[in-house]
């Protein structure tokens, strides 16, 4: 065989070798990135548990709290609320202390403090648990900054038209809604949707199954639209 054919083939056969490494790396790190996003939060068992009342007493206490606290934070600032909070905590524990303290006088026990097991438990964070979490924060950090760079800076054109178009509906979200307002929503849809969906799965699916095929075909009439340099160039 041809020296340069061979070494041709060499280098060639190397650099799809590299190509597929890089592939699998990639590949690697997107696993990882999702496997602690919050989306993997919302399909943990305990939290698919809580959001499809499996159990309907722990899903109605958790939701009930949860609005109880959004309420709160609608009616009066959050300085407010977590004062009051707080409080409330204060006066159950220096009641049940004070409590505790006459029974042991009455009845001469020597029990001890009530709360003397939850005082010697080790509250405080680890450093690996810590330096775990600030490198998942910065994970999401970098992509989120990356994406703004990509899409304000319009590197693909349709994308950064997207973007402009969901601002703009947020913008008139915004007039009619406030953050509270938006999040006591989200916490009724979180507990509403899973147990509706759950039930109508078929016909839910082939509602999304058409408006996904709707708007990608918009889509694509649109790109057709643009400019032959400005069209988005797709890489398999």
């Amino acid at each position: 065989m041809d020296p340069m054919t061979q070494s041709a083939q060499i280098s060639s056969s190397q650099g799809f070798a590299d190509g597929q490494n890089s592939a699998a790396k990639e590949s690697k790190m997107s696993d990882s990135f999702l496997s602690s996003s919050p989306v993997s939060l919302i399909q943990s068992p305990q939290v698919k548990d809580l959001i499809h009342w499996r159990d309907p007493k722990k899903s109605g206490v958790v939701f009930g709290l949860s609005m109880l606290l959004l309420l709160s934070l609608a009616a009066f600032s959050v300085i407010s609320v977590v004062s009051y909070l707080l409080l409330a905590l204060l006066c159950v524990t220096i009641t049940f202390r004070i409590y505790k303290s006459v029974v042991q006088a009455v009845q001469k026990s020597s029990d001890g403090h009530p709360f003397k097991s939850l005082i010697d438990k080790d509250v405080s964070i680890p450093p690996e648990t810590f330096r775990k979490h600030v490198d998942a924060s910065l994970t999401y950090i970098n992509r989120a900054l990356k994406q703004m760079s990509r899409l304000f800076l319009v590197e693909d054109l349709v994308d950064s038209l997207k973007l402009a178009v969901v601002m703009w509906l947020f913008t008139y979200v915004g007039a009619v809604f406030n953050g509270i307002t938006i999040l006591i929503l989200a916490n009724i849809l979180l507990f509403a949707v899973p147990p509706i969906y759950e039930k109508n799965k078929t016909q839910i699916d082939q509602y999304i199954d058409l408006a996904r095929t709707q708007v990608n075909t918009t889509m694509a009439k649109l790109q057709e639209k643009l400019p032959g340099a400005m069209k988005r160039t797709k890489t398999e």
